[in-house]
């Protein structure tokens, strides 16, 4: 069945892909956050021309002619657009079979253990930030968790002095020694520093380094992966397939994170996830907000073979992401540490209509 017509409705910060086909049937994707509205003019200018017309079915067949026809646009914005495409035509695949997307990749929904990821940083002091997630503990039951060091892009500065020296033993010492304790440098440090950074982490017996460097020095990334025993992840930022084999093949990281709404959807999440299956590596992707990319990798891990033993699920509410509020009818909840896969038809989750009523529309079609 082919694509008949494709609507956004975007703001500065969200952004959501309607798909149409020729006979009526219907599917929603989303945009990547952050700028949304320039992605939905990018996916008008660059992606709906190339998908409308085309078979709505063969979603590979589009998400891999697309950027070869904007070939000299390889970049994070086409992406971005082009994974609104891919989730809106994987619901439309499920909606049409009556199945999540989760049982078309060959999983079963249910309850996935997920990490209560922390965004704060300079918004919170170490003894705050570790009896929040202690209480967090006890009324959701998480069993892992993420939380913040050194400085964003830092150049081996903490964003106050002292603060990851203090902030590590304190939740350590408040989560219990049995919880899995993960950290996020956000491009923090030289490969020195990480190197120094990541002993003090072994020593209190954290499991995830994220983003120790600057994520594009890969070089820099390599050497603190074969200096550290705990596994160091990262990719999140990553949208060239290429560079991506270069990361797996050199092991840059011992753990990959794409981030299925930076990266293009689905079909390329699986690509990726296919190369780290064919080196030995399991996924753990990037996922800090409780939209709709939360629940595109809760089904995409339901069903991966090298799934990682948990999903990033942000503990931030609407004050923290004040754009979240409003969005969605049902958003995703934890409990006992774990969120249930949505079951529904295609991404099993609804959009209020009141917030697309706001947004900025536009639409590209056929005309009949």
């Amino acid at each position: 069945m082919k694509i008949r017509r494709l609507e956004t409705f975007s703001n500065r910060a969200v952004g959501f892909v309607r798909v149409t086909t020729e006979d009526g049937r219907e599917g929603w994707g989303q945009l990547s956050t952050y700028n949304a509205d320039i992605t939905a003019q990018v996916f008008h200018r660059q992606i709906a021309p190339h998908a409308l017309g085309a078979d709505a079915d063969d979603i590979r067949a589009l998400v891999e002619l697309i950027p070869e026809r904007e070939h000299k646009f390889p970049c994070s914005y086409l992406f971005r657009a082009l994974g609104g495409l891919d989730t809106a035509l994987w619901d439309l695949r499920g909606r049409t079979a009556g199945k999540s997307v989760c049982e078309l990749l060959g999983g079963t929904p249910r309850p996935f253990p997920v990490y209560a990821s922390s965004m704060k940083r300079g918004e919170i002091t170490p003894r705050d930030e570790a009896e929040r997630l202690k209480r967090l503990q006890g009324e959701y039951g998480y069993t892992a968790f993420k939380f913040r060091v050194g400085r964003e892009c830092g150049h081996d500065l903490d964003e106050w002095p002292g603060r990851t020296d203090e902030i590590v033993p304190l939740v350590r010492q408040a989560l219990g020694p049995d919880a899995r304790l993960l950290v996020d440098a956000n491009s923090a440090y030289s490969p020195k520093k990480a190197i120094e950074v990541g002993r003090f982490l072994e020593d209190h017996g954290i499991v995830h380094f994220e983003e120790p460097c600057p994520y594009w020095q890969h070089h820099w990334t390599k050497e603190v992966t074969a200096a550290l025993d705990l596994d160091v992840t990262g990719g999140e930022q990553d949208c060239d397939l290429m560079l991506w084999r270069y990361m797996i093949e050199n092991r840059v990281v011992d753990v990959v994170q794409p981030d299925l709404c930076y990266l293009g959807g689905v079909e390329r999440m699986l690509m990726v996830a296919t190369m780290a299956a064919e080196a030995g590596m399991i996924v753990t992707p990037h996922s800090a907000n409780q939209l709709m990319v939360t629940a595109f990798t809760l089904h995409v891990m339901g069903a991966l073979p090298n799934a990682g033993p948990y999903v990033e699920f942000s503990i931030e509410g609407e004050d923290y992401y004040p754009w979240e509020r409003g969005v969605l009818r049902n958003p995703l909840v934890a409990r006992d540490g774990m969120v249930e896969i949505p079951s529904g038809p295609g991404w099993g989750l609804e959009i209020e209509p009141a917030w697309l009523d706001a947004a900025i529309y536009q639409v590209s079609e056929i005309e009949a």
